[in-house]
């Protein structure tokens, strides 16, 4: 017996029966030859940690555009976050850990530069819109590994597509890793606008405070602690009613008073701009992206391949680009 199959009988022992299994897997699209060692689901999460996409999340904005503070979360670090919530909750319920840590260290994969601003953007310029989570279901299944994708199973791109949006999950370890994304969130978002003077202690709504807690662990511990309670023995999870309403009014709170309420407005304008230039540039010019787009302005169309491109890029990248293409590399003597 390999340790493999050793895992998968395992997994037969302790999971709840409505947890998925990996020996159970709905598949890939291309076939691959078994492995000694790792489950499916965790051979997903190898794929996923080793890809360039994942990579770049380290230079991609959470909320804060080009922080001063060495503190502040990143893509990556979100991505990080939400893996060890899903995981704890997994783990609590008796669900597929591997899976959950998969879909969540995937989930984010499609995100652009500048955050949901170059969201915003790319959703006004691509014909049927844009969405983070649609984009990071296409970097797994199309752009990865110069567009081959990295063929995963069909529980992890399910659980990535689903972790936000209409679409609800299939499997209770995607339900898992939709809302470790918003505990983790709303969560390190609050924490990093108290650390960037966006938010005062004072300003944070009481009544949440009360239930919730009054630090950043005593919420996180509150509405994990509470979900797990509320959903073992259950095939779906569930948080009390007290809590599920704190937590939605505290999620109010936060789109009222720090992703909306304009205290970044000029910034965000300038990332606009940044993004929009770029898309008419390569609109113009598809032959100079990169060879992998231009091969997939050929086949799914130019405006398609160039909003690919431009979610690709980090910050740091679509800044660069714009500044080369823009600004003037010297200016005549006088």
């Amino acid at each position: 017996m390999t340790i493999r199959q050793r895992r998968e009988q395992e997994e037969y022992l302790l999971l709840a029966p409505w947890a998925t299994h990996s020996a159970e897997t709905a598949g890939r699209d291309a076939p691959i030859s078994g492995d000694d060692l790792r489950t499916e689901f965790q051979r997903d999460r190898d794929r996923i940690i080793h890809c360039k996409s994942f990579r770049r999340l380290k230079f991609k904005t959470q909320v804060f555009l080009s922080p001063e503070g060495d503190h502040f979360r990143t893509r990556l670090t979100h991505t990080l976050e939400v893996s060890q919530v899903a995981r704890t909750i997994a783990r609590a319920l008796r669900l597929n850990e591997d899976l959950a840590e998969a879909i969540a260290l995937g989930h984010d994969l499609g995100h652009t530069p500048y955050g949901h601003i170059g969201e915003r953007t790319l959703d006004t310029l691509l014909e049927g819109g844009f969405r983070h989570n649609e984009q990071s279901l296409r970097v797994v299944e199309r752009l990865e590994r110069g567009g081959q994708g990295l063929n995963l199973t069909r529980e992890v791109r399910d659980g990535i597509l689903a972790h936000s949006g209409p679409i609800q999950p299939k499997t209770p370890e995607a339900e898992c890793v939709r809302r470790a994304d918003r505990i983790a969130y709303l969560n390190h978002d609050l924490d990093d606008a108290l650390r960037g003077g966006v938010l005062k202690e004072k300003d944070l709504p009481e009544e949440c405070l009360r239930v919730l807690g009054r630090t950043h662990g005593e919420r996180i511990n509150t509405m994990i602690t509470d979900l797990v309670a509320q959903s073992e023995g259950k095939a779906h999870l569930v948080m009390s009613p007290a809590i599920q309403q704190a937590t939605d009014d505290l999620r109010e709170f936060m789109f009222e008073k720090v992703y909306r309420n304009g205290w970044r407005d000029p910034e965000e304008a300038r990332c606009d701009y940044v993004l929009r230039h770029l898309y008419e540039y390569y609109c113009d010019r598809p032959g100079e992206m990169p060879e992998e787009f231009v091969r997939l302005s050929e086949e799914d169309g130019i405006s398609r391949s160039v909003c690919d491109f431009l979610s690709c890029m980090t910050d740091r990248y679509a800044t660069r680009q714009f500044t080369s293409l823009f600004s003037p590399s010297s200016f005549p003597a006088f």
